[in-house]
């Protein structure tokens, strides 16, 4: 059979778009450690770097149901310009307080451009929406859409920390500021992908997340976040106590590959289940493989286990998604999506905090049951809200992939 990602790419414009939105989304994963990085170099308190970094990560989260709304309303090359703006600005101002040692106006520059980063990584899956709704094809370019992000949070941790340890410290936060703005730009140009505002309808409507079976989504995106910020902060502390710190980030690669490569399968398959019973298989899965984390102590035996717990995480992601298509009314789309990468947000930083405690008090392979409990609460929650996982009766051109 054709690679099916090659016939998504197919797709009229969708190459520049696809290439537009990479390099766009790639400031998400490098922002938050370059700036732990600079204001480190800049003040030797990595608590400092961390109290910046978690600014500018809840303001982000806090913001992205808000622009998506507006796009939704007004289209999103005329939301992301002026978001794009005000970006920049705060950028300036933030590596400019840093220097300076101007504590207040760095926590408040931190969380200008946390809420301004432009949110490349929903509007694109708007637009695959747009381009493909009603067509098979759609749950495969959500699915990439999915890998990329992976691909992109094994990039850019490493791009970032390399540009500020090896050069000027700077060079990584302004390289990611860069790259916010080239991206957008590029990707704001596409504008024949770019899919119609809903007008009144946006402005008007209730806001997505009103949707039912959204906020069983929400509970989603929330455990999925607990568990990859539980397994970051249990990996480095597993390895810590393996007396190979060092090799904290081959865990850590270990875990994104089997998420990258199981989202690729998993777009690559044309399923006869329906979407909500996949969205509980996943979870399942998710929560038996998170399970040996728990007794194995071996360093090298960690790796492979790593990788299979990585595997459910991209399905998960992938179905909450295309479900969230389905179920919000066409005109809060990209608001709905928002909202599922808000919850992501939310749940990395509880599941990090929660499995930082633990691995003070008992220990890192304790920690993972952080991650075991989440995903079998979503699991739950699913089985018990399914009913609210049903396409209404207007989106007929699209329930054959809910039901």
């Amino acid at each position: 059979m054709p690679n099916p990602y090659l016939h998504v790419l197919r797709t009229p414009h969708a190459r520049a778009m696809a290439l537009s939105a990479f390099i766009g989304r790639l400031p998400l994963s490098m922002i938050g450690l370059g700036s732990v990085l600079l204001v480190q170099d800049y003040t030797g308190s990595y608590a400092l770097g961390g109290g910046v970094a978690a600014a500018g990560a809840l303001a982000t989260a806090a913001s992205g149901p808000v622009i998506g709304r507006f796009a939704d309303s007004h289209g999103q090359r005329r939301v992301l310009l002026p978001v794009l703006a005000l970006f920049v600005l705060a950028g300036a101002v933030f590596v400019t307080s840093v220097k300076a040692d101007w504590r207040v106006l760095m926590f408040l520059s931190a969380a200008v451009a946390g809420a301004c980063l432009p949110p490349v990584s929903s509007m694109i899956r708007v637009r695959w929406t747009h381009l493909l709704r009603g067509s098979p094809r759609l749950p495969t370019a959500l699915a990439m859409e999915s890998v990329i992000d992976e691909f992109v949070f094994i990039v850019g941790p490493v791009l970032v920390t390399f540009l500020s340890t090896t050069g000027h410290t700077t060079s990584g936060v302004v390289t990611a500021f860069t790259l916010a703005v080239v991206g957008t730009l590029l990707f704001c140009a596409q504008r024949r992908t770019e899919p119609p505002p809903g007008g009144h309808a946006s402005r008007q409507g209730p806001s997505a997340i009103r949707t039912p079976g959204l906020r069983v989504l929400f509970v989603v995106g929330a455990a999925v976040g607990a568990v990859l910020g539980t397994l970051e902060i249990a990996l480095v502390a597993f390895a810590d106590e393996a007396g190979q710190r060092s090799l904290a980030g081959v865990l850590i690669a270990a875990l994104a590959a089997g998420s990258m490569f199981s989202g690729i399968g998993w777009g690559a398959v044309h399923w006869r289940t329906s979407l909500r019973h996949r969205q509980i298989g996943a979870l399942v899965v998710l929560t038996v493989l998170s399970l040996p984390l728990l007794v194995v102590t071996d360093m090298w035996l960690m790796v492979p286990f790593v990788v299979l717990a990585g595997i459910a995480v991209s399905p998960s992601l992938i179905n909450a998604f295309t479900l969230a298509e389905v179920l919000v009314p066409r005109s809060a789309v990209t608001e709905a999506f928002t909202w599922i990468g808000t919850a992501l947000a939310i749940g990395v930083a509880l599941g990090a905090s929660l499995a930082g405690k633990i691995v003070d008090t008992v220990g890192a392979n304790a920690a993972f049951l952080v991650a075991t409990v989440a995903a079998a609460v979503a699991a739950l929650v699913v089985v018990v809200c399914r009913h609210l996982l049903v396409a209404p009766p207007d989106r007929t051109e699209t329930a054959v992939l809910a039901h």
